[in-house]
């Protein structure tokens, strides 16, 4: 147990390091700040979820001694408890009465990943940004920064547009920037989640063995979290906010369900890998975009229902 505790302060402290890093404002350094769930997920999944808790908090204290309460409170709800969340749910498992284990499954994990990454990213905004207005105004203010650096380079795209126009414009931008925010964080915990379990894996500490991936499929119930995301993003305040990020959130999972599908239809199928090769590359070269047609396959796949058990896997 005293091993596990030392194992879960050092991989804290390390997720610590990789956040403070960031104020070198290198690429590098940008790079390591991105990493900083993985030591806390790896050791929950490779150890306990108490180590991971253990790591959580020891990185917590690290950098409120070490920066401010304030950075050390972000780093809880922005990196800490979601890691160690996602790093838990990973290793739920119950005995089967047929024998065996039977894990949690992966597409319910994918629905905890977006429904965390909504929830944490209005925390870190409500605590960066204090009421709602002044996050509003930041927001809209970076947006209109980017929209003139962007007609700088490119005049065309600028041309006829009116002082009025630009605020307009940064006005939609602004209110989407939660939803945009919650699509990268969606995606950036399933692949830290995909990471940690095979560093975990590799060193042959993972308690479970390697789900099929290009099977996972969402619960249904999951997708009222869109209808919820719906009614919410037309409130007023922060809750409008989490309506927003809540659709991005789901959108992200829905398109990660659309690639699972598109995995596991094409399974034995010649031709598969230049297939997914491109599409892969199309995700990339359209920055994203193609990732609203894999929403909406995913929704399909999702709703439809084809590529479901007979008997779903109960909760754990």
């Amino acid at each position: 147990m005293v091993r596990h505790t030392g194992i879960g302060v050092v991989a804290g402290l390390a997720s610590a390091l990789l956040i403070g890093v960031v104020v070198q404002a290198t690429p590098l350094a940008l790079a390591l700040y991105l990493l900083a769930p993985l030591p806390i997920l790896i050791v929950a999944m490779g150890w306990s979820h108490r180590t991971g808790l253990v790591a959580a908090a020891s990185g917590t204290l690290a950098l409120a001694v070490v920066s401010s309460p304030l950075r050390g409170l972000a780093f809880l709800v922005s990196t800490a408890l979601p890691a160690w969340w996602l790093g838990y749910l990973a290793l739920l498992g119950r005995p089967r009465a047929s024998g065996g284990m039977e894990w949690y499954p992966t597409g319910r994990l994918l629905a905890w990943v977006a429904v965390t990454a909504a929830v944490a990213l209005i925390a870190v905004v409500m605590l960066s940004s204090g009421d709602h207005a002044a996050y509003q105004e930041r927001v809209r203010r970076l947006a209109r920064a980017m929209l003139q650096l962007q007609m700088q380079e490119t005049p065309s795209r600028g041309a006829g547009l009116e002082e009025d126009d630009l605020a307009r414009i940064a006005d939609r931008v602004a209110g989407l920037a939660p939803a945009i925010m919650a699509t990268t964080f969606t995606l950036l915990l399933t692949f830290y989640l995909w990471a940690g379990a095979r560093v975990v894996q590799i060193s042959g500490r993972l308690a479970r063995p390697w789900p099929d991936l290009p099977a996972t499929t969402l619960p249904r119930r999951a997708l009222w979290g869109l209808v919820v995301g719906a009614v919410l993003a037309v409130a007023p305040g922060y809750a409008g906010a989490f309506g927003v990020a809540l659709l991005g959130a789901l959108a992200a999972a829905l398109a990660l369900q659309g690639l699972a599908a598109l995995h596991d239809r094409s399974r034995g199928k010649p031709g598969r890998t230049p297939l997914l090769i491109g599409l892969y590359v199309l995700v990339f070269l359209t920055q994203g975009l193609a990732l609203a047609a894999l929403s909406l396959f995913g929704l399909v796949d999702a709703l439809t229902g084809r590529r479901r058990p007979a008997q779903a896997p109960p909760v754990a």
